[in-house]
Order: structure tokens, then C-alpha cells, then sequence
């Protein structure tokens, strides 16, 4: 990490605004907040009637804090329906044009350096989509192996709904991609900060903006950071926007569509198998927030990380080798 900076983070610092830390925060929060609401109108609309709904069948009382829960539980029953669930990740399009926005006409800068690139879209989208499958299956795998939960397979599978997920997974994975880590992550680098500062804010930040689901608390926060290191890294290693998105994609919808575990506390969707808990554990099964919040995901995103730092050392070894064994030109005579 020190001895190598992405190439995209030279292209970016080629025409970015702002040198300035705060400025360029500052500036990403605006633009998420902006992409937040837009994200949201069609969801709040889609929804309002269900929610009155919902709302009319409790029977709220109690303390604030208790009126408070009883409501987000309701929210989530309503927004985790597929006709509210599927609206609400086609929205999330809105990321990937709020943050296109910015980069080219604000930062003036070729998008390109967020990784949009055509050299070896295909190959490395589809290498993105094996790899995310096998680490949500690896982190399955381990939980009922554990006996933390059961595994069985649902006995009414609705194929159709199942692929408007996988469609709708497949740009909402693709959007916080390029917020994260398109947008922001070489906004940071191409301030002139470094690679390791730049990786560790935008992974805050992809934490932190999951705050208010269901079940979120430090252990689902800190194995989000670490899957916000993991994709910044992957990032920095392929240089390409491609790869991640299909890992991140492919990550939410084989965890909640395949396995059937809520994806970052969002609620249980239709899928193939039913992945239940067993233990009362959250560290081990990741409670309400799904099993993103577990252990298990600690474990194998800790194995990426390590095999994404040998990766970018390998990498930047090669790199600098060319310098490093030129010889320099004896002037005539000598």
C-alpha cells in the first residue's frame, strides 16, 4: 500500500477540485444526501398506502424508544414486500448517475479514473460474480456447519421474482460501487492523500451509511468496514469498476435470494433455500441484521483482504522492478 498508487488516483488528481480533506467530504455528503432522496421518492410513494396499513394494525404505546421500534419493524415488513423491494433497488440507479454527474462535471474529470473502463469488462464482471458467489457460500457454509443455523430448501421457489432481483441486485450492487468506491474513494486518492487513508474513509463512510437498518450495531459496522476495505483493495488491485460491482451484486443476491438471510437487515426475501438461526448468538449468527453482522463474514473477508494486500504488493514489486534495475546513461566519453 505504500510504495503503490493506482493509476486511477493519478487520473483523478489530474483534474479534482479540491486538495482539501474536508472540502472533499464535505462535498460527498451533499452528493449522497442528494442521491438518498432521489433514491427514495418512488419507494415512499410506492409504499405510503401499505404503510398506513401497517401502522393501523398496531397498537401503539409505551415509552418513545418503544413507538420507535414498533414503527421501524413496520417499515420493514412493508419495504421488505417484493412490489416495494423491487422499485427500491432500481431506484438506487440514481447513485450511479449522481456520482457520474459529479465526477464529470463538477471534478471535470474523465470517468475513466473511477474505474469505468472497457479493456476486459466482460472477463472481470464475470470473475467478480464467481468470487462473490463463493465467499457468500464459504460464509453459509461455515454458519450451519457450525450448527449456528439451519439450511433447507423452500418448497415454493418463484423463479421470475427470484430474476427481478437478480436484475435489481445488479444495479443496486453497481451503484454503492460507484459511490463508494468510483466517486469517493478516488476523489480521496486524487486529492493527493494516501492510498491507505483513502481506503480507510471511504470504508467508514459505506458503514456508517447503513446505520439506520434494522439489527445495526458495532459488529455488523465493523464487518461492513471490512467489506468496504475489501472492495476499495479489489478496486486498487483491477483498476476497473467492474469486478467489484458484480462481487458486490452477486454478494446481496445470493445471500438473500439464494440462501434466503436478510441482506443487511432489510428482511427475508423469496429465494431458493431458507437459511434459519438457530443459535441466539448474534456474533455468530448476526441477529436481525443478517449474516453479514456474524463472525463467519469477519473470517472470510479477512481472508480477501490479506490475499488483496499480497495481491497489490505482488503487483507493485512488478511495477516498480522496471525502475529500479535501469541503468542510467554514461555521458560520451566515459
Amino acid at each position: 500500500m505504500k510504495r503503490y498508487r493506482p493509476k486511477l488516483f493519478d487520473e483523478a488528481s489530474e483534474a479534482c477540485t479540491s486538495k482539501d480533506l474536508f472540502i472533499i467530504i464535505l462535498c460527498f455528503i451533499a452528493v449522497f444526501i442528494v442521491t438518498a432522496l432521489l433514491e427514495s421518492i418512488f419507494p415512499v410513494i410506492f409504499s405510503w398506502k401499505l404503510m398506513q396499513e401497517e401502522l393501523a394494525k398496531l397498537e401503539l404505546g409505551g415509552s418513545l424508544s418503544e413507538v420507535f421500534e414498533q414503527s421501524m419493524d413496520a417499515a420493514t415488513t412493508v419495504t421488505a414486500k417484493p412490489k416495494i423491494m423491487i422499485p427500491t433497488l432500481f431506484c438506487t440507479v440514481f447513485g450511479i448517475i449522481c456520482s457520474l454527474i459529479y465526477c464529470r462535471c463538477i471534478e471535470m474529470r474523465h470517468v475513466r479514473s473511477m474505474g469505468v473502463v472497457k479493456k476486459k469488462a466482460v472477463p472481470n464482471y464475470i470473475t467478480g460474480l464467481v468470487i462473490g458467489t463463493v465467499m457468500m457460500s464459504a460464509i453459509t457454509f461455515l454458519n450451519v456447519a457450525s450448527g449456528t443455523s439451519s439450511f433447507s430448501r423452500c418448497t415454493e421457489i418463484n423463479y421470475g421474482l427470484i430474476l427481478l432481483y437478480f436484475l435489481g441486485f445488479f444495479v443496486q450492487g453497481m451503484s454503492e460501487e460507484f459511490i463508494f468506491r468510483g466517486y469517493f474513494l478516488t476523489s480521496l486518492g486524487g486529492g493527493g492523500h494516501h492510498t491507505a487513508l483513502a481506503v480507510g474513509i471511504s470504508s467508514i463512510a459505506f458503514g456508517l451509511a447503513h446505520g439506520g437498518n434494522r439489527g445495526f450495531g458495532i459488529f455488523p459496522f465493523f464487518n461492513l468496514v471490512l467489506f468496504g476495505v475489501f472492495a476499495g483493495l479489489y478496486l486498487i488491485l483491477t483498476e476497473s469498476i467492474w469486478g467489484i460491482s458484480a462481487i458486490h451484486s452477486i454478494w446481496n443476491f445470493t445471500q438473500g435470494n439464494i440462501y434466503g438471510i436478510s441482506v443487511s437487515g432489510t428482511g427475508s426475501s423469496p429465494s431458493v433455500f431458507r437459511t434459519a438461526a438457530v443459535s441466539k448468538k448474534a456474533f455468530l449468527t448476526g441477529g436481525e441484521f443478517g449474516i453479514e453482522g456474524s463472525v463467519f463474514t469477519t473470517i472470510v473477508l479477512t481472508a480477501g483482504i490479506i490475499i488483496l494486500f499480497a495481491a497489490i504488493h505482488k503487483k507493485s514489486l512488478r511495477t516498480a522492478q522496471p525502475a529500479e534495475t535501469e541503468v542510467p546513461a554514461q555521458p560520451p566519453g566515459q
